[in-house]
């Protein structure tokens, strides 16, 4: 697949799809349509597709909402404003969250807003050297609104969430790692193949495997231990009797690199 809509990219390379916001003049900040051209992007994956990477090109990741193009509102009130907010912004974090593939944020440079939210929604945050994160909202008097409520405080604890968004504090590279925020950093200069080495390792993976541990981390948020650990049981019986289960073992037993099918 290959689409180039609303400053939007989209690139199948392998088996991982790129999906590049390229919008300098705003530094990729978000509208309805740039927001609709990523759903579109996450929702349409192929079965040959097992990794997706949401990347912001010109050095920046995401700027949040794009004010000179998007005020909220402009044309249509309080009402189109929520309207917008649920189907567009809501809509692109839950996107993110429902596909069944890692979701990769390749983070170089500032994510601030909600582009700090949008890579919090992401399963994995891979960042250059220079990227910076920034609950920013209090700066302008509003408070997240892309799930940061939801996302920060499970990933780097109660506290910190708490500070990072009452303060509207940026948090470096170097601290994002410190504090589990970012996953892996590597120099900027290097960051392009280093992601591309990265999310193919991760493609190589068992894609059965990775869709199970998705769906149960998540739903294991919520929920107490007997619930997780039956879970546990209806996902590891249906890998038992998966394809991928026998060419795991086989390839153990053989002593080469395992081949996931996905079945």
């Amino acid at each position: 697949m290959a689409n180039d809509t609303h400053g939007v990219s989209v690139r199948d390379e392998g088996q991982v799809r790129w999906i590049v916001l390229d919008r300098p003049q705003s530094k990729n900040g978000l509208t309805v349509d740039v927001n609709a051209s990523i759903i579109d992007g996450l929702t349409s994956v192929g079965d040959d597709i097992r990794v997706v990477a949401l990347f912001g090109a010109g050095g920046a990741f995401c700027s949040g909402l794009d004010l000179k193009a998007a005020m909220p509102g402009a044309g249509g009130g309080p009402t189109a404003a929520e309207d917008n907010m649920r189907k567009y912004f809501h809509g692109l974090i839950r996107a993110v969250r429902s596909c069944t593939r890692p979701v990769v944020a390749v983070v170089d440079g500032a994510a601030v807003g909600y582009g700090c939210d949008l890579a919090l929604a992401c399963d994995i945050r891979f960042c250059s050297d220079r990227a910076r994160f920034g609950e920013i909202f209090v700066k302008r008097g509003l408070m997240p609104d892309g799930g940061g409520t939801f996302h920060l405080a499970r990933i780097v604890g109660l506290g910190r969430a708490l500070e990072l968004m009452l303060t509207g504090e940026m948090v470096d590279a170097a601290e994002a790692y410190r504090i589990g925020l970012a996953n892996k950093v590597v120099p900027a200069a290097d960051v392009d193949g280093a992601a591309r080495d990265y999310l193919a390792k991760l493609a190589a993976g068992a894609p059965l495997v990775h869709r199970a541990v998705k769906e149960y981390v998540y739903r294991g948020l919520t929920a107490d231990l007997d619930a997780a650990l039956e879970n546990e049981v209806r996902g590891q019986m249906r890998l038992l009797q998966s394809q991928d289960f026998i060419e795991g073992v086989t390839a153990f037993l053989g002593k080469r690199p395992p081949e996931f099918k996905g079945r």
